[in-house]
């Protein structure tokens, strides 16, 4: 997640509510016929700590950082493309320069669905220069790439056409992300029904928020953790601080989960979720100590789950 201004479990069913949200009906009338949702998979913690692993690697054999045009950024890239190169997406890369510095951004395609209505999920990669970034936001890329891994071993065919990104230079000011979203022609832009972002969702103190921005998504979301019985709260301390940001000011819907950054966790929120009060989410947020050993793993794999249910629910 980007500098501030200064001052700053799993589901094995779609739920009937999230069926609601896809196919819709009319209150009071009976629901018309509906193909029956696919369960989405569960997304196993281990994989996604492995990512993580590979991703702290890089960067230890980098300078200690995976930032915006260091050597550490493009090896954390060149990573995630070879496993979705593998499991037969269609990956673009879009190199873009920021600090007189090259960027790129990585986006991959899985074939099919109507690519009129695209669900596209996607995190930032870039960590800031003091540190490996693996909260922020090694947990977000890691998810997001094992749930595109998961969309390949199960052979998805959802009915709508699902597109994953990975950003560059968020750290920034959200570079790669606008780069993309402003080189898209309004055609273009109008074919994605919702774009979901992660960004920092393995917190070691961890709250567990829901982006308010679109209610669909929104609703998902919820409907996902209320299912755990895990109660979420609105997300604020991060709003228009990621990339959703340039998705939402051209149009697009926008949803997406974050664990916390540098507020500091209250008393009602250790007692609904557990954890420390009176200290921050993420104690080492753009830090050297944001390492492997900087992840709750609990929420990571809660967070990991409900981004796999959101994107079978919402391209089904």
């Amino acid at each position: 997640m980007k500098l501030s201004v200064p001052g700053r479990a799993t589901a094995t069913a779609v739920t009937a509510a999230a069926t609601l949200l896809i196919g819709g009906s009319i209150a009071g009338a009976a629901p018309a016929p509906h193909p029956a949702v696919a369960a989405a998979p569960d997304i196993p913690l281990a994989n996604v700590k492995a990512h993580l692993t590979q991703l702290q690697s890089i960067a230890t054999a980098n300078g200690g950082n995976r930032a915006h045009g260091r050597a550490g950024y493009k090896a954390s890239l060149d990573y995630v493309k070879a496993k979705l190169d593998a499991a037969g997406f269609t990956t673009t890369i879009q190199q873009f320069t920021s600090s007189g510095r090259t960027g790129y951004n990585l986006i991959a395609d899985w074939p099919g669905g109507d690519t009129n209505r695209v669900v596209m999920s996607g995190s930032h990669l870039d960590s800031v220069t003091a540190g490996p970034g693996i909260n922020d936001n090694g947990s977000g890329s890691a998810a997001v790439l094992e749930t595109a891994l998961a969309v390949s071993r199960a052979g998805y065919q959802p009915a709508k056409h699902l597109r994953f990104a990975w950003w560059g230079a968020e750290e920034l000011g959200l570079v790669g992300s606008r780069y993309y979203v402003n080189n898209l022609s309004s055609t273009n832009r109008a074919k994605i029904s919702g774009y979901l972002n992660f960004d920092m969702i393995g917190s070691p103190n961890p709250g567990y928020f829901v982006y308010d921005d679109d209610p669909a998504i929104e609703k998902t979301f919820k409907d996902y953790y209320a299912g755990l019985g895990v109660a979420t709260e609105i997300e604020t301390e991060g709003d228009g601080r990621s990339d959703h940001a340039p998705f939402k000011n051209a149009g697009v819907p926008v949803g997406g989960l974050f664990s916390g950054a540098d507020y500091i966790k209250t008393a009602a929120q250790a007692a609904k979720w557990g954890g420390t009060s009176g200290q921050a989410f993420d104690r080492c947020y753009h830090s050297s100590c944001d390492t492997t050993s900087n992840i709750n793993d609990t929420a990571l794999n809660r967070n990991s789950d409900a981004i796999a249910y959101a994107v079978w629910a919402l391209s089904s």
